[in-house]
């Protein structure tokens, strides 16, 4: 079992900043990747895939945040996204989530509220 727990959001102005954390525990054997998603709480839109990183240092990221957003793997189990340039599409809640490397097991975070508005 593998625990992710986000934090680091908040409101803020477009064109700001933001670092969202996550922090993975439990059996870190199990998993050898993590991403993030958004989802906007209300509405008919997917939870989107925003990026993600293996353990290996690979990192990807959506056509929608490339250039404005780095994840990266801090010491320990800390995986953190940096969010430049800020806009209200970005508003949404982030989650961390990762899935079991042998089993058809998704982990994910309670998620971290990100709003950005003027």
């Amino acid at each position: 079992q593998v625990q992710l727990v986000e934090s680091g959001g908040g409101f803020v102005q477009p064109g700001e900043s933001l670092r969202l954390s996550c922090v993975a525990s439990g059996n870190m054997y199990s998993i050898d990747f993590v991403d993030w998603y958004r989802q906007v709480p209300g509405t008919q839109r997917e939870r989107e895939f925003v990026a993600g990183i293996t353990f290996a240092g690979f990192a990807n990221y959506a056509d929608s945040v490339k250039g404005r957003f780095t994840l990266t793997r801090d010491a320990g189990n800390t995986f953190s996204l940096q969010m430049n340039n800020l806009t209200p599409e970005d508003t949404a809640l982030y989650h961390c989530h990762s899935k079991h490397r042998f089993q058809e097991v998704n982990f994910w975070g309670l998620g971290t509220q990100v709003t950005v508005s003027s």
